[in-house]
């Protein structure tokens, strides 16, 4: 449940780049909800796909990670992918959404209830609950699915895309889009993952008439094939164009990776892109990659494709966060509340105290806008020995809180 004081922040894209705005994002006091493509079909979803007829549960299980509030083991779960077997190579997640929504009936109500399991904060919502198929017109030749597409040289042909057919928008994701505050889109590959959610009937034009501040996150890398010496202007340029509507803002990053990632990337024709030349409006450049390198599954069957050279969330968010003029939440420490009451645990395991300092904003947002009389106060105080098993449920009962400050009561954990 939204709370009123925050933003509400509208993240669109799919995959990786969705997966780490989102993961940045949710150390802020936003409400979030990813709106997400509908267009994937490659590795174990687009075989989950074809023998199912399923939508797509990729993309939406890795913003459903990103958002969790669960433990570490359970958000290592829905990544979990078989690496032997008539399994191997399908994601632990993706057959779990596939499953939910054969369960429960629809995609929708599928996401739903992975939503419950995960204990996400904020919404994932498909960008569209129809079957769609992406199409390219590039030339003479017609290329069908996004993974076809990804793989096609274009040689230099203009491509026009489109869906088939062409999808209506999730009331969902239009309500988002009216609500919106802000409208993030995400990095990703730029003609698979984040025009595909642009090609659907009515979210480009609920974009246009949205009063929210939109920011664009420039890629870091170019597409040998597709975007071959885009500059930060050229990106931005070509998105407005599917956008249907100026952006507010671009993001993008003004450092190189290392010598090493750039040989990398440069065995199959893809740059830095070039920050020399910018977008005329507003535009934000920073550091912004990230120096871990992912560890990528053998069993991936798209592990040829995937990125080396990634956004940092955490410098990524903060950038967004200060065009929005908004601020981190000051403690660190207890984001952990939130994410695992293991964690919790295992911090008061090493306290002498027996009271715990809790901000309420970080509690479960539905409890903290039921108890509105001690969200006023700004804090919550419990005893340790009746905390631990109402953050497990994530129940929050009134009688266990104290509108006075304990004399003992410790300012952190």
């Amino acid at each position: 449940m939204a709370t009123k004081d925050r933003k509400n922040v509208v993240v669109i894209g799919g995959g990786t780049g969705t997966f780490t705005v989102l993961s940045g994002l949710k150390k802020y006091p936003f409400n979030l909800t990813a709106i997400v493509s509908m267009a994937d079909d490659g590795g174990s979803t687009g075989a989950l796909r074809d023998e199912l007829g399923v939508l797509p549960p990729g993309d939406v299980r890795q913003c459903l990670v990103a958002l969790s509030a669960s433990d570490t083991l359970m958000r290592a779960l829905m990544n979990y992918r078989f690496e032997s077997g008539q399994l191997k190579g399908h994601n632990f997640g993706n057959l779990l959404l596939s499953a939910l929504e054969k369960t429960t009936g629809s995609f929708d109500n599928a996401v739903e209830k992975a939503s419950d399991i995960l204990r996400i904060r904020g919404r994932v919502v498909p960008a569209t609950l129809d079957k769609v198929t992406l199409v390219a017109k590039i030339g003479k030749r017609t290329v069908r699915g996004e993974q076809a597409i990804r793989d096609t040289k274009l040689n230099g042909t203009p491509l026009k895309l489109s869906l088939s057919p062409r999808g209506r928008a999730n009331p969902k994701a239009l309500s988002a889009i009216r609500s919106a505050d802000a409208i993030v889109i995400a990095p990703g590959s730029f003609y698979t993952s984040l025009i595909p959610d642009l090609l659907v009937r009515g979210i480009p034009e609920a974009i246009a008439k949205s009063r929210a501040k939109k920011i664009f996150v420039c890629n870091l890398m170019t597409h040998a094939e597709h975007t071959k010496d885009f500059t930060v202007a050229d990106f931005a340029e070509k998105m407005e164009t599917y956008l249907k509507s100026p952006i507010d803002a671009v993001i993008y990053n003004n450092k190189l990776p290392s010598a090493e990632l750039l040989r990398r990337y440069a065995r199959k024709g893809d740059k830095p892109i070039l920050w020399n030349k910018l977008p005329k409006g507003a535009s934000v450049g920073a550091d912004l990659i990230s120096r871990s390198l992912p560890a990528l599954q053998k069993s991936d069957k798209l592990r040829s494709q995937r990125t080396y050279i990634r956004h940092n969330p955490s410098l990524l968010a903060r950038t967004i966060a200060r065009i929005l003029d908004v601020r981190a939440l000051k403690n660190r420490a207890w984001l952990s509340v939130l994410e695992s009451a293991q964690v919790l645990h295992e911090r008061l395991e090493r306290k002498a105290s027996d009271v715990v300092h809790i901000p309420l904003r970080l509690l479960d947002e539905s409890r903290a806008l039921a108890l509105d009389d001690i969200r006023s106060r700004g804090f919550k105080w419990f005893s340790r020995t009746n905390i631990l098993p109402y953050l497990t449920k994530w129940q929050l009962s009134e009688r266990y809180a104290r509108s006075d400050r304990p004399r003992d009561a410790p300012s952190r954990l």
